[in-house]
């Protein structure tokens, strides 16, 4: 298994890897246009050419960065990739000097054994919720919130 970042011909992979579990509601689901215009933002988990997990990696701000539209292919869970690509985040972040992580999510258990907690979604800063008005869950989102320092 390689982690990469994505290129512009994983954006339909990655499309439908977000699709389907946003279809089952366990993610927000995210337009094709958007998935081709943030590519830059998104790491890619491949094996034998076919992207097998994704997600991305936002900044917020100069001190607080966003990890997004984290999925792994169901053939794959429990094998550690959703694990290595939070690695792969927080590498990035640390790399750019930007010392809080923090997501958005219904997996919290996940996130909470890569070394994140819980935080109340109102602590964070108002700039995280510039593109939620977008959302068709707005207001009432459903997701909790996680942070790390870094």
């Amino acid at each position: 298994m390689n982690i990469r970042k994505a290129r512009i011909t994983d954006v339909e992979e990655i499309h439908a890897l977000i699709t389907h579990f946003a279809d089952q509601g366990l993610m927000l689901a995210r337009p094709r246009a958007v998935l081709y215009e943030c590519v830059r933002e998104f790491t890619v988990a491949e094996m034998t050419g076919k992207v097998i997990g994704a997600g991305g990696l936002h900044i917020i701000w100069e001190d607080l960065a966003e990890i997004r539209a984290l999925a792994v292919h169901e053939q794959y869970s429990r094998q550690g990739i959703g694990r290595r690509l939070v690695e792969a985040f927080l590498a990035e972040a640390r790399q750019l000097h930007i010392p809080r992580v923090f997501a958005l999510t219904y997996q919290v258990g996940f996130f909470l054994k890569c070394g994140f907690r819980q935080v109340q979604k109102r602590d964070l800063p108002h700039k995280v919720w510039k593109e939620c008005i977008n959302c068709p869950k707005f207001p009432n989102c459903e997701e909790e919130a996680v942070l790390i320092d870094l």
